[in-house]
């Protein structure tokens, strides 16, 4: 009778340790299913969303137009343009700012030379002659900085010009306006400039002025000086 109380006890344990093992299978492709469910969602729902970016980017590429692409293009085409009339008005205006401070140096010497006439001794008066000299070549140099910046610059203006009418016309009505509002600035500056340059060749033309003059009234000392010479010397011999 104890038999078979062991046996019947066994026989339970080997069905519940049977059972347990068919639970703990049953878990594992459990988990494995959903794991698997997991993964195949995700993929989905990534395959989904890139079908929708892609979806939306052709709806964005079907409403670029023909004008939209102009617009755009406007844009660029005034930015540029714009870059180049800020980089040439600033050329520019440095340009005539040397230009005009060279005039001003070659006028001191000037006027420093016709003050210093009959005072100077021969090496004096030859180094202040080959600074004058040196200075006007400086002062042709910058001149002919001038003349090329002004030349670039005058282009630019007329660039952006063209540039914010094709703006405007392709709707871009602010890029047009902003690149308008930028050639009135840098026709401001340039004019500013163009201004001291001015004031500074009328002091140039007025120094020429009174240099002739100078060394004529100079010249026609020396010629009474070389008379009285004479006529002194002709005295002696009396």
């Amino acid at each position: 009778m104890q038999a078979v109380r062991q046996c019947s006890a066994c026989g339970i344990r080997a069905t519940g340790g049977l059972l347990g093992s068919q639970r703990d299978a049953s878990s594992r492709r459990g988990a494995a299913c959903s794991r698997l469910l997991s993964s195949s969602a995700r993929v989905l729902f990534s395959t989904r969303k890139t079908a929708n970016r892609k979806l939306l980017q052709g709806q964005q590429a079907e409403h670029l137009t023909h004008d939209a692409l102009i617009r755009r293009a406007t844009s660029l085409v005034t930015d540029g343009t714009g870059t180049l009339l800020s980089q040439s008005t600033f050329a520019l205006v440095d340009a005539l700012d040397a230009y005009a401070k060279a005039v001003h140096t070659r006028i001191a010497l000037q006027r420093r030379y016709l003050t210093s006439l009959g005072k100077l001794s021969p090496a004096e008066e030859d180094s202040l002659q080959q600074a004058i000299y040196g200075q006007k070549t400086e002062v042709s140099e910058h001149l002919d900085e001038c003349k090329r910046f002004e030349t670039t610059w005058i282009k630019a203006v007329n660039l952006c010009q063209m540039a914010a009418e094709a703006a405007y016309a392709a709707g871009s009505e602010q890029a047009s306006a902003t690149l308008t509002a930028s050639v009135r600035l840098a026709r401001s500056h340039a004019d500013r400039a163009r201004t001291a340059v001015g004031a500074a060749d009328k002091k140039l033309a007025e120094t020429k002025v009174d240099e002739i003059q100078r060394m004529a009234e100079y010249a026609a000392s020396l010629e009474d000086a070389d008379e009285l010479e004479i006529h002194e010397a002709y005295l002696r011999e009396d």
